[in-house]
């Protein structure tokens, strides 16, 4: 979110997120896109894709989720705020002491997701800045959490939609990440019937800064169309 506006009743949902896209692409109008999602912007990505398939030059895929899938682990912190009843007391107590156990138990969480720690150290103190501006991004983050679980809902029911995309997909996931894992991938690749699934060793979740050469290799070398 950085030091976007953050409206206090904006509807912070994936599903809104898919306006916000489709708002980005229609000032810009670019043509056919190639659109890379990673983390929570897997599902509003795929949801665009599959509204616009015609205007999709490809869709790539970096540690992401969409439905209930074989593996698919929600991280401590993420549980924390999407699981009902559990978020109602996690909210309160992440505030104390201005927001001083949030920030002890983000750090705690997204270190695991670096593989190296020099680039642990610079990176990670610049994703909790959205945190530390005004105004802050912690309600928006509250927020999409507690839409998670509808998230995962929407993608179950949308299954059979992903099944007839036909665009081109690669799907660059870090296979050390325990969350968001090679079990996820695989069924991506199950599910995508055009897809290109390729595990990178050791990455974890921050695959893109892991392996940022590769990845942008793999991204920048997506074929136009499906092989076949």
């Amino acid at each position: 979110m950085g030091r976007l506006d953050k409206p206090a009743h904006y509807p912070y949902t994936a599903a809104n997120q898919v306006g916000d896209l489709d708002a980005v692409i229609e000032h810009l109008q670019p043509g056919s896109v190639v659109l890379v999602a990673h983390d929570a912007s897997g599902p509003p990505a795929i949801n665009w894709a599959l509204e616009h398939p015609q205007r999709v030059a490809a869709l790539v895929l970096l540690n992401t989720y969409y439905c209930n899938m074989p593996g698919l682990r929600s991280p401590e912190a993420i549980w924390l705020f999407s699981t009902p009843a559990v978020r109602w007391v996690a909210r309160p107590v992440s505030r104390l002491f201005g927001y001083l156990v949030f920030r002890r138990m983000f750090q705690w969480q997204v270190s695991r997701f670096f593989r190296d720690p020099a680039v642990r150290t610079e990176f990670l103190p610049l994703l909790y800045q959205q945190f530390d501006t005004k105004p802050t991004a912690h309600e928006a983050f509250f927020a999409l959490n507690q839409d998670l679980p509808a998230t995962i809902r929407a993608g179950d029911a949308a299954v059979p939609r992903l099944q007839r995309f036909t665009r081109p997909v690669r799907i660059v996931f870090g296979a050390a990440d325990p969350y968001l894992n090679p079990r996820v991938a695989r069924r991506f690749h199950e599910l995508l019937p055009t897809s290109e699934l390729r595990l990178l060793p050791d990455a974890r979740h921050y695959v893109q800064m892991d392996e940022p050469a590769e990845v942008a290799r793999l991204i920048l070398t997506i074929p136009e169309r499906p092989s076949g």
